[in-house]
Order: structure tokens, then C-alpha cells, then sequence
């Protein structure tokens, strides 16, 4: 189980719980494709815990945590990549695998603050 520390608004992301699982498992996929991707600051708070938990389970690389894994992750070529490239990766590493950077511009839409949240170590 993910801590939670923030109940409030922000982890929920004005979502209900199946579209925000839904979204978070895509962001979470996106970054394992792209090992580096822009969002919204809020989106990008939230997901960090979901990535940090998934690399963990990469780590493990028992048939449970793979199935574990592929739950959340929606590309099977991307279960492959994060237990055969990412989590071998980060064996010396005790968490911290991720990164958030807010960029200074907003999104010309919304003006909804953008981060980006990155892998450490790419």
C-alpha cells in the first residue's frame, strides 16, 4: 500500500477513483516509455509514489510482483522494459527514483502549472 500523507483535493485531482487510477496508470506507463515526461505539477506529485512502488516491485522480480506490475503498467513491452532495463538500474538504490522539476511557463490553456518528472540516473 501507497503512504498517504495528503488525503485532501490534491491527491484526488478533481477525479473519480477509476478515472484517476486509469490516468495515473498511463502517466505511470508513459514514463517508464519515456523515462521523462511533462504534466501538471499536481499530477506529477501524485504519480510519484504509484512509480516509486512499481520500480520496487521491478526490483523484487518474482512472478507475483511481475503480475503485480502489470496491473498497473498498460503496455507489456513496458513490464518487459521496466524488469529487464529500469529496476536493474536502481539495485543499489534504496527509493528516490524519481525526480520532479516545476518548469517556470504554464500551459497556454489553462495556465495550469507543468512539471516534469523524470527517472534519476537515466
Amino acid at each position: 500500500n501507497t503512504m498517504v500523507h495528503s488525503k485532501g483535493a490534491l491527491s484526488r485531482l478533481g477525479r473519480k477513483g477509476s478515472h484517476r487510477m486509469a490516468m495515473l496508470n498511463n502517466l505511470l506507463t508513459s514514463l517508464i516509455k519515456h523515462e521523462r515526461i511533462v504534466t501538471t505539477t499536481p499530477r506529477a506529485y501524485v504519480l510519484k509514489p504509484y512509480v516509486e512502488k512499481v520500480i520496487t516491485y521491478g526490483k523484487k522480480s518474482t512472478v507475483h510482483h511481475r503480475n503485480l506490475a502489470a496491473r498497473r503498467v498498460k503496455e507489456r513491452a513496458m513490464v518487459v522494459k521496466l524488469f529487464g532495463v529500469i529496476a536493474p538500474r536502481y539495485e543499489g538504490r534504496d527509493g528516490g527514483y524519481t525526480r520532479v522539476l516545476k518548469l517556470s511557463g504554464r500551459r497556454k490553456g489553462d495556465g495550469a502549472d507543468m512539471s516534469v518528472i523524470e527517472l534519476v540516473d537515466r
